[in-house]
């Protein structure tokens, strides 16, 4: 950039996640509902639409090797990031749990009224990728499925 441009606009995208099974993978988001997009990548990466940005599934080795980082051992424990599937209800937490358990998810953790003065339970994608479904107070889910925050 010269010094005369602009400060780029930040934005977040996508979320890669590295996953063992392609196809198992692919299949429990599919299942899940998110639309895959770019289907002529087959099962060398997969995308689908989250409403806003991008979930990408990737060979877990292969995104390991492209981000220059060592792919074994895989961690079977907690890797410092969530993923969340913000609700409108506390019904809607209960179902949306109960939808991904009948896909392929494991439970993580049993809805539960949170300190905040939320509701909110986990779950596990194939590969564990942990997932919160929560409601939380000023965090409003509109129609176009994007959370819109006060400022």
């Amino acid at each position: 950039m010269s010094e005369k441009s602009s400060k780029p606009t930040p934005r977040f995208t996508v979320i890669t996640l590295g996953v063992s099974d392609m196809h198992a993978s692919i299949a429990f988001y599919e299942a899940l509902g998110f639309a895959r997009k770019m289907r002529a990548t087959g099962e060398a990466v997969a995308f689908f639409d989250t409403g806003g940005t991008v979930i990408a599934l990737f060979p877990w080795d292969q995104l390991a090797g492209d981000a220059t980082l060592p792919d074994q051992p895989r961690p079977k424990t907690f890797r410092g990031s969530t993923l969340a599937w913000n609700c409108s209800s506390v019904e809607e937490v209960d179902t949306v749990l109960d939808f991904a358990i009948s896909c392929g998810a494991s439970p993580l953790k049993p809805a539960h009224r949170t300190d905040y003065g939320g509701y909110s339970g986990y779950f596990g994608d194939p590969d564990n990728h942990p997932w919160e479904v929560v409601v939380a107070p000023g965090i409003e889910v509109g129609d176009d499925r994007r959370i819109h925050l006060p400022d």
